[in-house]
């Protein structure tokens, strides 16, 4: 069986840039308790698992970030 390869295309709709992270000043949540880590970075709010900082991080716009912490207020999102 022939081995196929598949090229990773931006989706569709996705505006937001390529931040750069490397100097970002990232904070706790959960007054350094929890395993996730942010930092807001030119206009947009980077989410990491602070854990395996190497991984990729969600990157919001502040609208988008908005609602996902109303939902995780909401107890739409397990944060845990």
């Amino acid at each position: 069986m022939a081995e196929s390869t598949t090229q990773q295309r931006p989706l569709t709709g996705w505006d937001k840039p390529e931040l750069d992270l490397s100097n970002a000043q990232w904070q706790s949540s959960s007054r350094g308790l929890g395993d996730v880590q942010i930092a807001f970075v030119e206009g947009f709010i980077a989410m990491r698992n602070s854990r395996s900082p190497e991984s990729p991080s969600l990157i919001f716009t502040p609208a988008e970030w908005g609602a996902f912490v109303s939902g995780a207020r909401e107890g739409e999102f397990d944060l845990t």
